[in-house]
């Protein structure tokens, strides 16, 4: 199923997508799509309501679409993790998954215009597959038990300030956390429809020209690998989100380092998980 969060932001409707294109409200089964209703069958409730067309309608016609899971308790994102992204900023493959936080406030809808920080000169794009947990999972034992805990997936924009991330501290949170920077969604696309997460391609452009396109199977470190190997040093929750890498194409790789300036658009997708697009406006 294809779950998804419609209206204002701070005033979104849990909502899913029919297989006819329909929009159903699913706020007479859950106030929200969150942790708490993934963790407790929501799924589940939601499947048996469209198979019993129990649901109203919503009209879709100039909804906003927000990001598909209400603000989570955790972004958590791994860095380097595609071979040929490696390459093209000059690291070495890394041995174990780089791990770093990101402020879970940066979570916007995937159609919401983004900021570019003041004082900023080198904002970067960076499509990634995103993994929503949907119980709590700590100490699993392997990535067989790590896909019992995944509630689904949805594209993740992973905004970086390179600048910031790389030249003004050690750690790379100052250049990840700045507002708007992960637009998320439209979808949470249930595990059992995305199918294989290590089969999907990703695909980005700015203004019209391709800039990414790459394809899981290139991930170092596979999704299963990633979810069991967090839950080892960290209690994963219920909504939470894991940003799983970016493959080659950004703009600290290319030729001129074009990055982001107000006024400009990027284009993003996923196979099987929808699609983005962004305006880049000044903070």
């Amino acid at each position: 199923m294809k779950l998804l969060r419609v209206g204002a932001p701070g005033e979104e409707r849990p909502a899913v997508s029919a297989d006819d294109g329909r929009l159903l409200d699913l706020s007479s089964l859950t106030p929200d799509i969150d942790g708490a209703f993934l963790a407790s069958g929501g799924v589940d409730r939601v499947r048996a309501a469209v198979t019993a067309e129990k649901l109203p309608e919503l009209d879709a016609d100039g909804l906003r679409v927000g990001a598909p899971v209400t603000r989570p308790g955790k972004v958590i994102c791994v860095g380097l993790n595609y071979r040929d992204h490696a390459a093209e900023t000059g690291a070495a493959i890394p041995p174990r998954p780089v791990v770093f936080m990101k402020d879970p406030g940066t979570v916007v809808g995937p159609y919401d215009e983004v900021l570019i920080p003041r004082g900023s000169v080198k904002t970067d794009w960076e499509v990634e597959l995103a993994v929503v947990i949907g119980q709590r999972a700590r100490y699993l034992d392997g990535p067989s038990a790590a896909r019992e805990v995944i509630a689904g997936y949805a594209i993740s924009h992973d905004v970086s300030e390179r600048e910031f991330q790389l030249e003004y501290s050690p750690q790379w949170d100052l250049g990840k956390s700045c507002e708007t920077f992960n637009p998320l969604g439209p979808w949470l696309v249930t595990a059992d429809e995305a199918g294989d997460p290590q089969n999907l391609g990703l695909h980005l452009s700015v203004n019209g020209e391709k800039r990414q396109d790459g394809h899981t199977s290139d991930m170092i470190f596979p999704v299963d690998h990633i979810v069991a190997y967090l839950s080892q040093y960290m209690v994963l929750q219920p909504g939470d989100v894991i940003n799983t890498g970016t493959p080659a194409g950004v703009a600290l790789g290319l030729p001129g380092t074009p990055f982001l300036r107000p006024g400009d658009t990027v284009e993003l997708s996923v196979d099987g998980l929808g699609s983005q697009r962004q305006t880049f406006a000044q903070a």
